[in-house]
């Protein structure tokens, strides 16, 4: 076989290979539209306010847990990463409202009971939903809002940043861009990407106080990701965790810590 016909065949095999991760791309990128729901659909655990969002796609599921001593007080909506549900955070956030912080955990479109299918756009429109529902609540000052992505959580929060006057953004363990990691992960070019979140470029034009958290053994998505984030913007600093990507449930404390201060400084005194 010749020099050739040799190039010709690995041309085509990787082609072969980006179209069918063109095609697969989406299964991927939400494998938590596989789970099985784990709790009744007009049920939520004690203490928690079930919500459903309308939205053009049908309902979405949130869940309010109320911080406040019954006056306007800050909020944080949580956005998680592509294999979990917000079943799985119910304890962790159980901490900040513990210590007076709202905390809506907002559902992604197709996990759990939610209808819809789980895209940038779907996920765009419902947590802008959740924002403007909570600015109807008497609980919630709206001018005292954060969003807190974790994983891919950090593109949804970015663009809501964005869609919304929120106030400061919470990034745990996410990517500079979806375009480097499917470069990075797959070698696949991020043109043919059909969700393209930009977390560094929100970042960069963000007119707020943001927190940049990763653990600098992060395997799922590489500490690089972090530093080019930081570095878009002036004066940013990574908090190193001490975990990978989905382990760090016995460091909970010092990062539930870490936010409960941020949000305690940016969300009373504005951008730091």
């Amino acid at each position: 076989m010749g020099l050739g016909a040799l190039v010709r065949i690995l041309v085509l095999a990787y082609v072969g290979y980006v179209a069918l991760l063109f095609v697969l791309q989406r299964g991927l990128l939400f494998p938590g539209t596989r789970q099985a729901s784990l709790h009744a659909v007009d049920a939520a655990l004690p203490g928690v306010e079930q919500v459903w969002l309308s939205t053009s796609f049908g309902r979405v599921e949130a869940w309010f847990l109320d911080g406040s001593d019954g006056s306007p007080a800050s909020t944080v909506i949580f956005a998680h990463g592509n294999g979990e549900v917000i079943y799985h955070w119910r304890t962790e956030m159980q901490d900040l409202a513990d210590s007076g912080v709202n905390v809506l955990l907002v559902e992604f479109p197709g996990y759990g009971q939610s209808e819809g299918k789980p895209t940038r756009a779907t996920l765009r429109e419902t947590f802008t939903q959740a924002y403007d529902w909570l600015t109807e609540r008497p609980q919630v000052d709206p001018e005292r809002i954060a969003v807190w992505g974790r994983s891919i959580g950090g593109g949804v929060a970015s663009d809501l940043a964005l869609a919304r006057p929120v106030k400061a953004l919470i990034l745990q363990s996410t990517f500079s861009s979806m375009a480097s990691m499917a470069w990075q992960g797959f070698r696949a070019p991020g043109f043919l990407l059909r969700d393209r979140f930009d977390v560094a470029g929100v970042v960069e034009v963000f007119d707020g106080p943001v927190l940049l958290m990763h653990g600098p053994r992060g395997e799922v998505i590489p500490y690089l990701h972090a530093e080019r984030i930081a570095a878009v913007r002036e004066g940013l600093e990574v908090v190193e965790i001490d975990c990978r990507h989905n382990d760090c449930g016995p460091h909970w404390g010092g990062i539930s810590e870490g936010v409960l201060r941020f949000v305690a400084m940016s969300l009373s005194s504005g951008r730091s």
